[in-house]
């Protein structure tokens, strides 16, 4: 297998650090607009495993809007899989350069949606990945597999709903992913401060379109943005977290492949975040329809939301700064294989401290980075396998929950995940 990885911010340098310790692979390019970004996370892996396991490891550059250039790249490193490690806004380019190049795709954020034009907040407009699914049959001609949406959520989430699916339930009422934390960020001062956990561009997309659910019956609907207010409980030491209705590929995806009655994704924002997205929103502030600015050179044409996300620290750089732990989990309800009521948590959690001190990676970006990594180990292995665009359930869950949970000395990642029973 060779890789060429398209992005070297926080989540694509993580990937890039898990995948040093495997060797399932033969060549990772880490690609980056700024190569200089690309060339620092291979120097740490140097650093870190020493030059033969960096001798795996390339860099380049790449314009990541461009189709034509990510499909030369890819070509020029001789890449079987394309894993897309950027903001959203060029899954298009990245996906038809990886087609054209005769390589298979992975991504972690779907194609963008567009609200309905008229009824925003009742019905959909272009959904999530709907710009992808419909190029399926190419991909199904060519032979060539684009797993969309491996990241944690979407990800981790959908191959939890897929095991519940197949292990856990005989019918399912709810599929609702929950995401919740504790982390807090401080400044040199140790006053707590905003600062994203992750990249505020795809969260002012996420938060501030209209939220997304899914019923059997209706099928895909729409409402308010942070609709739906509940408190859940979250586990190892997080505890109770107030989420919101957010617009997020599971529910878009999840329906596809898994039998449920109802489809959500909930996210432990919290008061200030959502403020300030609101008050982003009523300013004008989450746009990205470049604006004439002046300047000293002249005027200059500046996306509003772009403005936002270089005023506010990188997240991958608060790293230091950031304590606490991040949970990702997937709750579902119904009838068990039992045929009793039952209720079950399935989750996975990152804590801050560890990930920096085993991988210099904020959580946030490690869990996310965790999973793309283990998908590619199981199709070089063959254990996964398909072709078209296919999301996360349409795998079988179980050989990924294991080589994820298997101890490292044991050829495993490591990573224990819980499940709890909710119902007494």
């Amino acid at each position: 297998m060779r890789i060429l990885l398209v992005g070297a911010g926080g989540v694509g340098d993580a990937i890039a650090k898990i995948a040093a310790r495997r060797d399932f692979f033969e060549l990772l390019v880490v690609s980056d607009y700024d190569e200089s970004r690309a060339k620092r996370t291979v120097d740490w892996i140097r650093e870190k495993h020493g030059p033969e396991v960096a001798a795996r490891f390339a860099t380049a550059q790449i314009d990541a809007s461009d189709p034509d250039v990510v499909a030369s790249v890819a070509r020029a490193h001789e890449a079987t899989h394309v894993m897309n490690a950027v903001e959203p806004k060029f899954v298009p380019s990245i996906f038809a350069g990886a087609l054209a190049a005769g390589a298979d795709y992975l991504d972690m954020a779907m194609s963008l949606s567009e609200p309905h034009p008229s009824e925003p907040y009742s019905k959909t407009g272009v959904k999530l990945g709907d710009d992808q699914f419909a190029q399926a049959g190419d991909w199904e001609q060519a032979g060539r597999l684009a797993l969309v949406g491996i990241g944690v959520e979407p990800g981790l989430s959908d191959v939890f709903a897929r095991y519940a699916a197949d292990h856990l339930f005989s019918e399912i009422d709810e599929l609702g992913t929950r995401d919740g934390a504790n982390l807090v960020v401080t400044d040199d001062e140790g006053n707590e401060i905003f600062a994203p956990s992750f990249s505020i561009w795809t969260t002012i997309e996420e938060c501030l379109n209209p939220p997304v659910i899914w019923e059997k019956g209706p099928g895909w609907f729409t409402t308010p943005p942070f609709s739906e207010p509940e408190v859940f409980d979250f586990p190892e030491g997080i505890g109770p977290v107030e989420c919101v209705n957010v617009e997020h590929e599971e529910v878009l995806l999840m329906p596809r492949w898994i039998d449920a009655k109802r489809v959500t994704f909930k996210y432990g924002l919290g008061a200030e975040f959502i403020n300030v997205l609101q008050t982003l929103h009523l300013l004008g502030l989450d746009s990205t329809t470049p604006l004439r600015v002046r300047s000293e050179n002249g005027p200059v044409h500046v996306a509003p939301r772009d403005v936002v996300a270089a005023a506010l620290p990188d997240p991958a750089t608060i790293g230091p700064r950031m304590t606490g732990k991040t949970c990702a989990g997937v709750w579902v309800t119904g009838v068990g294989t039992d045929g009793r009521p039952r209720e079950v948590y399935l989750y996975h959690v990152s804590d801050n401290e560890w990930t920096m001190r085993e991988y210099d990676a904020q959580c946030v970006v490690w869990q996310t980075a965790l999973n793309p990594v283990i998908a590619l180990e199981l199709l070089a292995s063959g254990v996964w396998s398909g072709r078209g665009v296919l999301g996360p359930e349409a795998f079988e869950a179980e050989p990924f929950l294991e080589l994820m949970a298997r101890p490292v000395d044991d050829g495993g990642y490591g990573q224990a995940w819980g499940m709890e029973d909710r119902l007494a």
